[in-house]
């Protein structure tokens, strides 16, 4: 199976190439953005020598569900997807902060717990909680946004302190990511699964509007548990079923990385990557309710090229 790791197009009328963790973005002309999600895995803020296949659709595919599902909520910018890992849509000047919604004590608000931390983000987490237990109501934990390196953690405070986006603005973020959450909590639970945490990205378009930007609601961006034999599994204190990239997490913090300095990446069998690549099938399918439909990757560089190209021409 073949994966996209990197690419480097040209397309017509380019001004601009982003590289980041996962995506690839081109700015074509003043106001267009292309996405490129390609088949790189990223976990504690490293990107891992092996690509994925079909986790680039998988992932674009999704949130273009979600994007869709929720533009009555908020504005978003996706306006096409020209090809399956391909998103093009407007600009936004995006917000130094992600937000992160947690609904359940899990990942990183559960190793925060494990080790007697009872304040996340400047949020208080209740005593006597167990790990993967739903909150009393969801918690907004928000990170700033790094360009390079690791994103941190940081309180509402802080943002509103350091003047990274202003009290006008972080409320509605507020608003809108907990609107979002409720939407997303709906629909995950009609697919008999849990959305127990993920994190939203927002922007500001050339009119001044707020939008949301980016993915949303993939597993890359959230944790999902199933929700048959949830309460069973708690009540016995066992790890939950999920549906996420946490479990590849797991997996290196057990073969010792954790993306602290001086570590190094344990080898990825080619059986771990075919067993990666059909948990992230296995999600789509459950959380959209459709069957997956492979896209041909033989030539996937050229096909990916030649769709954004038709595209750009009858834009």
């Amino acid at each position: 199976m073949k994966a996209l790791i990197k690419n480097n197009y040209n397309f017509t009328n380019q001004s601009n190439h982003y590289v980041g963790k996962v995506r690839d973005v081109y700015s074509v002309g003043e106001d267009l953005l292309v996405m490129i999600v390609s088949d790189r895995l990223s976990a504690f803020d490293v990107v891992l020598p092996k690509g994925i296949p079909y986790k680039g659709q998988v992932l674009n595919q999704i949130a273009q569900h979600f994007l869709n599902a929720t533009s009555d909520i908020i504005p978003n910018w996706l306006q096409d997807t020209p090809d399956p890992i391909v998103s093009v849509g407007k600009k936004a000047s995006p917000f130094k902060v992600e937000m992160v919604i947690r609904g359940y004590m899990s990942g990183h608000a559960a190793r925060t717990y494990k080790t007697g931390g009872r304040m996340l983000c400047g949020v208080t987490l209740p005593e006597g909680m167990k790990e993967n237990q739903k909150f009393p109501e969801p918690i907004i934990t928000p990170t700033t946004k790094a360009d390079v390196g690791h994103d941190e953690d940081i309180s509402r405070e802080s943002i509103l302190t350091q003047g990274i986006v202003s009290e006008a603005d972080y409320v509605q973020l507020e608003n809108y990511t907990r609107l979002l959450f409720q939407r997303g909590t709906k629909m995950a639970n009609e697919m008999g699964l849990i959305l127990v945490d993920t994190k939203y990205e927002f922007g500001k378009d050339s009119e001044g509007n707020i939008i949301l930007i980016d993915e949303i609601h993939t597993p890359d961006s959230s944790r999902y548990f199933y929700q048959e034999g949830y309460d069973e599994r708690l009540n016995n204190d066992e790890d939950q079923k999920q549906l996420s990239k946490e479990f590849v997490r797991e997996w290196l913090i057990e073969n010792g990385f954790q993306g602290k300095e001086g570590q190094e990446i344990p080898f990825m069998s080619d059986e771990f990557i075919t067993q990666i690549s059909d948990r992230y099938i296995e999600l789509f399918e459950s959380i959209v309710g459709k069957k997956f439909v492979k896209a041909d990757v033989a030539t996937i560089e050229k096909r990916v090229f030649d769709n954004v190209e038709q595209y750009l021409k009858n834009a």
